[in-house]
């Protein structure tokens, strides 16, 4: 898989593909492209082509590149919840994982500064997830992360030459967000939550491209 997606790549971006060293530069290249939310969600080959991405393919680049590293290329899926109108209260965001002496990391691409890289240091995927809690609000400032999904393995997709072909990666896509989500909060706790204060809001969406924000809604 990781021999022909790089014979694919032009000369320049194979050099940026294999310059990796860390998952700190997977992040930074993430970093260095603009977070473009549109409907079509691409293969990796053609993120770094187009140079453009949303969270779910660049999450799907970011496991792609942490496979060339030695890990074995996981994704996750942070799940927000739906008030009492049933409304979706946000985006979901999608992290490509890691760990370092058993503990666990993120490489992922948002719209929004606290919602990218987390360090190595979490103990387990539930403690990382929640790493993202207080961060992840809505334009109505609503808490609203509710759950996560375990480790997906792309490796066991490889048949589907999801790396160049948008076509497999659509169905590697599809199959990634069926799964179930562990739930995080009860609902008790949910019904306590605090909406995000006018400073967190303002820090949250600081260096963020209006264009590309979910809103829930009306």
């Amino acid at each position: 898989m990781l021999e022909e997606f790089e014979g694919k790549l032009p000369a320049k971006l194979r050099r940026i593909f294999r310059g990796f060293r860390q998952p700190i530069d997977i992040q930074r290249y993430l970093d260095s492209i603009p977070y473009v939310g549109e409907e079509r969600d691409r293969c990796p080959l053609d993120v770094m082509k187009d140079g453009q991405c949303h969270c779910l393919d660049g999450g799907l680049l970011a496991a792609l590149a942490l496979r060339r590293l030695g890990e074995p290329g996981l994704l996750i899926d942070l799940v927000p919840g739906r008030d009492a109108r049933s409304r979706k209260l946000d985006d979901d965001h999608v992290l490509a994982v890691f760990k370092r002496d058993g503990r666990w990391g993120a490489v992922a691409k948002s719209n929004f500064a606290w919602l990218r890289y987390r360090e190595p240091v979490h103990r387990d995927l539930r403690e990382l997830a929640m790493s993202y809690f207080e961060a992840y609000f809505n334009t109505e400032k609503i808490k609203a992360l509710r759950g996560y999904t375990r480790p997906f393995d792309i490796a066991r997709y490889d048949a589907l030459s999801y790396a160049w072909d948008e076509r497999g990666a659509a169905e590697l896509y599809k199959r990634f967000y069926a799964r179930k989500p562990v739930q995080l909060i009860s609902k008790k706790a949910e019904s306590r939550l605090e909406p995000a204060d006018q400073r967190e809001f303002d820090s949250g969406f600081l260096g963020v491209d209006g264009d590309w924000v979910f809103h829930p809604e009306k």
